[in-house]
Order: C-alpha cells, then sequence, then structure tokens
C-alpha cells in the first residue's frame, strides 16, 4: 500500500487542526461580539455622566439594569406597569404580533412555562417507519377545532430556525430523554449524539 503524499498528509493534518478549532473560535467570536454590542450600547451614555469608562462596565451595567428589572417585575409594582405596556403594546398594529411572539419563546425558553421540555419522536411516514424528533408544544388544540392531535415543534439542523406541525397524538411518542441533548442532537443534525450510559462494568469499578 503506498503511503499518502507529504501534500495530502498535510492537508489530513490542517483539516483535523480545523475541526478542533472551528467551534471553539466560533462560539468564541459570538460571545466577544455580543460582548462588544451591550457594552458598546451603554459606555456613550456612562461617559457623559462619569467620563472615560472601563471597558466592560457598560456590560456590567446592563447586567444589573436587568436583574432589577427583573425584581421589580416580580413585584406589586411592577407586575400592573408590565401588564399596562404589554395593553400598549397589543394596541399597535404588526408591533403586537413580534412582541407577542419574541415575548412567548422567551418564556417557553426560561420562563416559568417552559414548552421545550417535552422531547418527542413522530411518526411522519408509517410505510417507511420514518420517524422525526422534536418537542411537544401544546398538547389542548381545541382552539383550532383539533381534539385528538397535538403541536409538536421541529428545530431545524445547523440554525436557529424550526418548523411547527400539527400531528395526530397517536403518533407522537415520547422521549425520556434530556431535553438539552434532544436539542443538542438536532440542531447538530445528529452529529452531537449523546452521552454514552455507563455499562454495569464500569458502575461496579466506579
Amino acid at each position: 500500500m503506498n503511503k499518502p503524499s507529504v501534500p495530502k498528509t498535510l492537508l489530513r493534518y490542517f483539516l483535523q487542526g480545523l475541526l478542533y478549532i472551528a467551534p471553539l473560535a466560533i462560539t468564541l467570536y459570538i460571545l466577544i461580539a455580543l460582548f462588544l454590542f451591550i457594552d458598546g450600547l451603554l459606555r456613550v451614555a456612562l461617559q457623559s455622566f462619569v467620563g472615560p469608562v472601563i471597558p466592560g462596565l457598560g456590560l456590567l451595567f446592563s447586567i444589573l439594569i436587568l436583574i432589577l428589572l427583573g425584581f421589580f417585575g416580580q413585584t406589586f409594582i411592577g407586575r400592573p406597569l408590565k401588564t399596562w405596556l404589554e395593553s400598549l403594546v397589543a394596541k399597535i398594529p404588526i408591533l403586537n404580533i413580534v412582541y407577542s411572539a419574541f415575548a412567548d419563546l422567551f418564556s417557553s425558553l426560561i420562563g416559568t412555562e417552559k414548552k421545550f421540555n417535552k422531547p418527542v419522536l413522530v411518526l411522519v411516514n408509517p410505510v417507511t417507519n420514518l420517524e422525526k424528533m422534536g418537542f411537544l408544544t401544546e398538547e389542548d388544540l381545541h382552539f383550532l377545532g383539533e381534539r385528538d392531535k397535538v403541536a409538536v415543534y421541529f428545530p431545524h439542523s445547523y440554525n436557529f430556525s424550526g418548523e411547527m406541525f400539527v400531528v395526530p397524538a397517536t403518533q407522537v411518542r415520547a422521549l425520556d430523554l434530556p431535553s438539552g441533548d434532544v436539542m443538542k442532537f438536532i440542531v447538530s443534525g445528529g452529529v452531537a449524539g449523546f452521552p454514552k450510559a455507563e455499562t454495569e462494568d464500569q458502575r461496579t469499578k466506579g
């Protein structure tokens, strides 16, 4: 068997190195870009009050503001104000649709009414036994006139979007898996995989 040439070997090493560094580099780039964006939002305003500002102070100030907003939002003072603002936004065409959509999305992700915590497997094609992974987001669709159907959200791979399907409840099977692992598995197109379960020998040794 002929040995691979030096250029091919170097190319293979280069691609392997790229495979190692690319995910970390992209993650760091996004974090740094987000840091600079948030920090820059308030830096100009702070400079007009306190003079030269230390880098990162704008981000820290933003975090403190969000914490205070979250605190007051849970008090008897903040709740009526939030209700008033939401009623005001509801009267503005287009803006009310955008606001309610994002409000519901954030509430489903990090709020008290999380929606993406029920991973399921849906039978898409009974003939070929084709199944698709997603998240059960609504079990009561009586408002659509659908009594035996549920809403399932299917995230897209390598993207921050997805599709919501209304499917027969009989074709949905719950997955006894961590929601975070399922989301990672879907978004990565199945590349991420799942943590391997420990064998009896490994548990005994542990």
